[in-house]
C-alpha cells in the first residue's frame, strides 16, 4: 500500500536519481546554487537527508551531527538510488504520516513534505550545478508550494531558505518553488 506522500517521494526521486547518476567526479568541487556548498557538499547532504528521513517515517531519532562522506567508493550513485527506493517504502505506511515527529516536534505529514522539498530544490541544485536538465515531478512541484509557502517564513529566519527571489509573472511552477526559497531560476556557475 502507498501513501500520496510515498508516490510523490518516489517522483521525485526519478529526476534527481538521474541527475546524480550523471554527475562526473571531476564537477564534485563545483559551486552549487546552495551558498556555502559544492556538489560533494550537497550530495553528502542530501544522502544524510535520504537516509534519515526514512527513520523519521518510522519516528526514530536521528543523528544530524554526523557528516558521513558518502561520495567515498565508485558505488555511491547506485547506492543514492536504492536510498531513495527505501526513503519512498519508508512512508509508504499510512502510520508514517500520523501524529507529531517526536524529533522534530511538527506533523509527521510535513516531515514528509520536507524530504520531499529537499529531493525536488537540490535535484535542481545538483542539475544546475553540473550543467544538466532538470524536469520535476511535476505533482510533487504542485504538492510544495502551499508547504513552502507555510514554512517559508520560519525557514528564511533560521536561514534554512534565502530571501525570496522576486518571481516574474510567467514563470513556470518549478521557477516559483526555487523563487520561493530563495533562489534564482537564471543561476550558473559562471554568473
Amino acid at each position: 500500500m502507498a501513501t500520496q506522500t510515498s508516490d510523490l517521494l518516489a517522483a521525485a526521486a526519478s529526476p534527481t536519481v538521474a541527475v546524480v547518476r550523471a554527475i562526473a567526479d571531476e564537477q564534485l568541487d563545483l559551486p552549487t546554487p546552495c551558498r556555502g556548498y559544492a556538489v560533494r557538499d550537497l550530495l553528502n547532504h542530501l544522502f544524510e537527508v535520504v537516509v534519515n528521513f526514512q527513520a523519521l517515517a518510522a519516528k526514530r531519532p536521528v543523528e544530524w551531527a554526523d557528516k558521513p562522506d558518502h561520495l567515498t567508493d565508485d558505488g555511491w550513485r547506485d547506492r543514492f538510488a536504492a536510498e531513495t527506493r527505501r526513503l519512498a517504502d519508508a512512508w509508504s505506511d499510512p502510520s508514517a504520516l500520523e501524529g507529531v515527529s517526536p524529533g522534530m516536534g511538527i506533523p509527521q505529514a510535513t516531515v514528509g513534505g520536507m524530504v520531499l522539498l529537499d529531493l525536488t530544490v537540490h535535484g535542481w541544485d545538483l542539475a544546475a550545478a553540473t550543467g544538466q536538465p532538470y524536469r520535476p515531478a511535476p505533482g510533487a512541484v504542485a504538492a510544495l508550494h502551499e508547504l513552502v509557502a507555510q514554512l517559508g517564513p520560519n525557514a528564511r529566519k533560521m536561514g534554512i531558505f534565502a530571501e525570496q527571489v522576486p518571481a516574474d509573472a510567467g514563470l513556470s511552477g518549478l521557477d516559483r518553488l526555487l523563487c520561493d526559497t530563495g533562489r534564482d531560476p537564471a543561476w550558473s556557475a559562471s554568473a
